[in-house]
């Protein structure tokens, strides 16, 4: 007896995206920078080994920030890291709602 199994064949990748629970958490400071008039657009992508919400001050520019989503560094560095535009590590570590506090001291900032 033949079975199909429901597995993706052999030459499927599976790619790194957020989940929906920490899209929320994302989306909710995204939300807050927005009202403040620090951020305008978002862009996500999903790839093989990270996954990455970048955040724009205008459409055409570069990121002025890089959320990362990195599975294989939960034990070592950490799964998430905020990236500032030069490509320096603003922090790193295994908690999203932690590592974004760095981004929310800007929104403090922005605000006074």
């Amino acid at each position: 007896m033949n079975s199909l199994t429901p597995f993706p064949a052999r030459g499927a990748q599976e790619v790194v995206s957020f989940h929906r629970t920490e899209l929320s958490v994302i989306l909710s400071l995204y939300g807050r920078m927005v009202a403040a008039g620090e951020w305008r657009d978002y862009g996500i992508s999903s790839l093989r080994d990270l996954a990455v919400f970048s955040v724009f001050r205008r459409t055409a520019e570069n990121p002025l920030y890089r959320i990362e989503k990195r599975p294989r560094l939960r034990m070592k560095q950490g799964e998430y890291a905020v990236i500032g535009m030069e490509g320096q590590v603003l922090k790193r570590g295994n908690d999203l709602k932690v590592v974004l506090r760095v981004l929310e001291r800007k929104l403090i900032r922005a605000v006074d």
